[in-house]
């Protein structure tokens, strides 16, 4: 059906800056939202930023000024350019799209789609 996968993720310093890049692919018909989840060991998943397909952004308080999410709808891909980064900003990042799918029956679904996760680590 759907499938987003992420790369950019990776150990860099404190104060350094990484770029994640998700892509979607599969039998899509269109794609709504799309977003970026963190979830670091011992903790529940959470929203870092959003934005709609018409460009609408939303952030985590955590990471407004140092997180910029981009989209580019053509390549239904989305970006998170990540600067400052803090030993707390440690976590898998995870993808997220909300989706119209055509099912292999022909029928027309919305749903939520993750990625596999990409692991950022922040030193010290």
């Amino acid at each position: 059906q759907v499938q987003l996968v992420e790369s950019g993720g990776g150990l860099v310093q404190a104060g350094g800056s990484l770029r994640l890049s998700c892509a979607a692919s599969g039998n899509i018909l269109g794609i709504n939202a799309m977003g970026w989840y963190r979830q670091a060991p011992g903790k529940q998943r959470e929203l870092v930023a959003n934005i709609t397909n018409s460009g609408k952004t939303n952030y985590a308080d955590s990471v407004k000024g140092r997180f910029t999410i981009s989209r580019d709808n053509a390549k239904r891909a989305v970006y998170l350019q990540t600067n400052s980064l803090k030993p707390e900003d440690t976590a898998v990042y995870y993808c997220n799209a909300d989706a119209l799918v055509m099912t292999t029956a022909g029928r027309v679904t919305r749903d939520a789609y993750w990625g596999q996760g990409t692991q950022v680590t922040v030193s010290s």
